[in-house]
């Protein structure tokens, strides 16, 4: 496993395919036993789009530049979307530092809902 890091705790990188994770196995004493942590899940998506699920009624779509051991992310080409009593509302934005702690889902590959 291999990160790089900018100046300010940043991982970068570049990662255009996702491979399917390897699951953990249960039977940690096997000699060949291997699993992805969520850490190094998110890592394999730098420079990928993603779908993220906020804890509140917002969905953000993007491509991951980087993050930080918080899963503070930096996206770019962003998509917002909002639901809200009128409906949905849709906000696009060029680059934004999302806070890791409003997180509830990433979707790593996710097309997200129809705009």
């Amino acid at each position: 496993f291999r990160s790089l890091w900018d100046t300010s705790g940043f991982r970068l990188g570049t990662c255009n395919k996702l491979k399917p994770p390897k699951v953990a196995s249960f039977n940690m004493s096997a000699p060949n036993a291997s699993y992805l942590l969520p850490l190094e899940l998110v890592d394999k998506c730098i420079g990928s789009r993603i779908h993220i699920i906020m804890k509140s009624d917002k969905e953000i779509l993007g491509t991951l530049l980087g993050f930080d051991d918080f899963v503070n992310m930096v996206l770019e080409d962003v998509t917002e979307i909002e639901s809200t009593p009128e409906g949905r509302r849709v906000t696009k934005l060029d680059q934004i530092l999302l806070n890791g702690n409003n997180i509830a889902m990433m979707v790593p590959g996710g097309e997200g809902p129809e705009v």
